[in-house]
């Protein structure tokens, strides 16, 4: 029975449920020749209440880090897991994230270790529900010509609301108060999050050095009911998309509110959830739907990389 040693830094709702399902899995993990042991979990606050596998270490010290062959991060943020991980990238380990505003903003200084199969992360981008795998892999052998996507589950419930009579205020707050939304929410209804996916999808269709200021950016904070209600009568929804396609010269990258047909795969296959619709020449139009967001479904894609590690398969590598 092999040990691999991992660390954890945060234990949010997802660093919590990512700790349950390798618990949860130990007789997978066990019937590969694997015990995973957890070194540590990093967290801001020791007097946080966690529900975590009894005799986990939860520690404010990063020591523990020294000592671990595999390190998942989901304490978020940029700068401050950059400097954490970067020492640890260097000397040649791999590294599990759900992050997706540091792949989106500091690519520059994480691709090389992308290409060396050092950086899994399914998880940054629609959460459980698998994409980069799929275009990372199998679907690079299309020529890729389109993308449009829904990967904001906050602007996504309070668009819902609205479209049930709700205002923009009104529906925004409703998400405040259910955990959506963060305060301020401008990272997710001014399209920003969203745009940190779309950059990172973009580098395994469009372009490996795909950068994140090439993405325009335009929120639905401007949406009024009057907007719904002449969409709904046109047969149209209104959903905040991710589009990216080939333009002269290059490649157009856009996030903004649009009017889709109420048949779009956006607005059937998405009802309340994440989508993606994926165009090739070869493959033809794909349509990826699914939880995009939430503690375990997150932890599921997650914990997936680990299993991907053990069995020797490359981290998530960009287009070359």
């Amino acid at each position: 029975m092999r040990t691999v040693t991992v660390g954890v830094l945060g234990s949010g709702t997802v660093g919590q449920d990512v700790l349950n399902l390798i618990q949860r899995r130990e007789s997978m993990f066990g019937d590969m020749g694997v015990r995973i042991e957890i070194a540590g979990v990093l967290v801001r606050d020791l007097g946080k209440v966690r529900h975590v596998p009894p005799g986990t270490r939860v520690t404010t010290d990063p020591a523990f880090l020294q000592e671990c062959g595999m390190v998942i991060e989901v304490m978020g943020g940029v700068d401050r897991p950059l400097e954490m991980l970067l020492p640890y990238l260097r000397s040649g380990r791999p590294v599990i994230t759900a992050n997706k505003a540091l792949l989106a903003e500091r690519w520059d200084v994480l691709r090389d270790y992308a290409l060396a199969g050092s950086l899994y992360y399914e998880a940054s981008v629609m959460a459980g529900t698998p994409v980069i795998g799929p275009m990372s892999t199998v679907l690079r052998a299309s020529t890729f010509t389109r993308l449009q996507a829904v990967l904001n589950g906050t602007c996504l419930y309070i668009l819902g609301q609205m479209e049930r009579g709700k205002d923009y205020a009104d529906a925004l707050a409703g998400a405040q108060a259910l955990g959506y939304a963060e305060t301020p929410p401008t990272l997710d209804v001014g399209g920003f999050d969203t745009a940190h996916k779309l950059a990172v999808l973009a580098r395994f269709c469009a372009d490996g050095n795909f950068p994140y200021s090439a993405v325009t950016v335009q929120g639905i904070e401007h949406i009024t009911p009057q907007d719904i209600q002449a969409a709904r009568a046109a047969g149209e929804c209104i959903r905040l998309v991710a589009e990216l396609e080939r333009q002269e010269g290059g490649w157009r990258a856009t996030v903004a509110p649009q009017r889709l047909p109420d048949s779009h795969p956006l607005c059937t296959a998405g009802a309340g959830r994440n989508a993606l619709v994926y165009e090739g020449e070869e493959c033809g139009t794909l349509v990826f739907a699914g939880g995009g967001a939430g503690g375990m479904i997150t932890a599921s894609a997650m914990v997936g990389d680990l299993l991907d590690w053990v069995l020797g398969f490359p981290g998530h590598v960009p287009l070359h």
